[in-house]
């Protein structure tokens, strides 16, 4: 969640009043931006933690002085940090696949050893097993962030601090149907999206002690708040939907350069275009808007999968990477994976993603779910046949092969191998951070 700003914070003095039909256009016209699909990134988040002692909290100053070097490191791929002191790295947009994997490999490598050299290492997992939350950065966005989450509970500090994954973004599609036309994979990312949490479940244990979910960090993302974590509904076609959606989502916060921002209780961006707000909202506040709504599948020109736990081990984040490309750019894997995912909306019913009964069967049980089960092994055979045809590597293709027999053959997910925090100390660490 990189800090975008207009000037410093606040809107441009001369920047126009945003109108209603004029942020309806904006929107239908950004959300899916159609083409033959032929580039992919990935963004990477990372837990930071001690190398020798994982579940000792790293220090605030510890964590400052890791920034500075990592930041001092040349890198492909732009490097954020999260409000708890996670490092992103989000890759550039990418011609292919193996172009994606080896750049991202390549800034690995660097980031790596500039935190080993401090005694530090990259975590890969869905949420902090050990530390309760702790906010490094204070700026006027994550303290209106904080006030705002922090009205539907703990939830939403817990998101902002302690939480990292793995986000897969893929161009949205081809204008007209079939199987890579941008209706098809907005429809898509929102049913095998349940699968790849489910698939990819890395996040069972919070302060300690287990909690109940597979994927701990997908249950923490949809109790954020009422509307800001959910898909759109989907009786409308895409860009309708998204659209409705957007300005009918409360407004976190309203920018400003003097001062904490102000942050507005149930001001959705529709009532304030109306003149509710304590200023009229211009383009750039639409935009800002935009990246405070945070569905399963975020449209943002191209589509963002935003539902898979961060992986451990030094590969493991290349596994969705790859999976996902394969069943969305290969034609002959999307139209078998649509056909594999399209009668899970029956389990899915009306209710919105996440919050719906086949996305908490997904974050609670994992691939334990037999329909989940069944549908990820269908998935990953196609992906399986599709990363050759795609240029996938022979050491991708080898990894992938090797996640599918370690778990998804055998109705498993990298939780179920994580064992207790509280009883398992040094080797537990010792074996998830890289």
């Amino acid at each position: 969640m990189p800090p975008e700003t207009l000037g410093r914070h606040g809107p441009p003095a001369d920047a126009a009043p945003l109108g209603g039909e004029e942020a309806e256009d904006l929107l239908r016209g950004i959300c899916f931006k159609t083409g033959p699909p032929r580039t992919v990134g990935v963004e990477l988040e990372w837990l930071i933690h001690d190398r020798e002692q994982p579940e000792v909290a790293v220090s605030h100053d510890r964590l400052r002085a890791a920034a500075d070097a990592v930041r001092a490191t040349r890198l492909d791929a732009a490097l954020t940090f999260e409000p708890g002191g996670q490092l992103e790295l989000s890759s550039q947009p990418a011609g292919s696949l193996m172009a994606c994997v080896d750049a991202t490999a390549a800034d690995l490598v660097s980031v790596r050893d500039t935190l080993g050299r401090a005694g530090l290492a990259l975590a890969g997992l869905g949420v902090d097993p050990w530390n309760p939350p702790r906010r490094l950065l204070r700026e006027p966005r994550y303290d209106a962030m904080e006030a705002a989450l922090d009205r539907s509970g703990p939830a939403g500090r817990a998101m902002m601090c302690s939480s990292a994954s793995v986000q897969v973004c893929l161009d949205a599609g081809e204008e007209e149907p079939g199987p890579l036309g941008y209706g098809r994979r907005w429809q898509l990312g929102n049913l095998l999206g349940a699968v790849l949490v489910a698939a990819f479940a890395n996040s069972p244990f919070r302060q300690g002690r287990r909690t109940g979910w597979r994927s701990t960090r997908q249950a923490l993302w949809a109790h954020l708040d009422p509307a800001r974590s959910l898909a759109p509904q989907s009786r409308l076609a895409p860009r309708d939907a998204w659209a409705s959606h957007v300005l009918a989502t409360s407004v976190m916060c309203v920018r400003g350069d003097d001062g904490p921002w102000a942050v507005p209780d149930g001001l959705t961006f529709r009532d304030w275009i109306r003149g509710g707000g304590p200023r009229p909202p211009v383009r750039a506040d639409l935009d800002y808007h935009l990246t405070t709504l945070f569905p399963p599948v975020r449209p943002r020109g191209h589509l963002e999968l935003r539902m898979i736990d961060a992986q451990s081990g030094t590969d493991g984040w290349l596994v969705p990477l790859a999976v996902a490309t394969a069943l969305f750019d290969d034609p002959e894997a999307a139209e078998t994976v649509y056909r594999t995912v399209k009668p899970l909306a029956e389990t899915a019913g009306p209710a919105s993603a996440p919050r719906n009964p086949l996305w908490t069967a997904a974050a609670r049980d994992g691939l334990s779910d037999p329909e989940l089960a069944a549908a990820a092994a269908a998935c990953f055979t196609a992906a399986l046949e599709a990363l050759p045809r795609i240029g996938a590597s022979d050491h991708v293709l080898g990894t992938v092969a090797a996640f599918h027999e370690r778990y998804v053959a055998r109705g498993r997910c990298p939780a179920d191998d994580q064992p207790d925090p509280a009883q398992a100390r040094a080797p537990y660490g010792k074996g998830l951070v890289r």
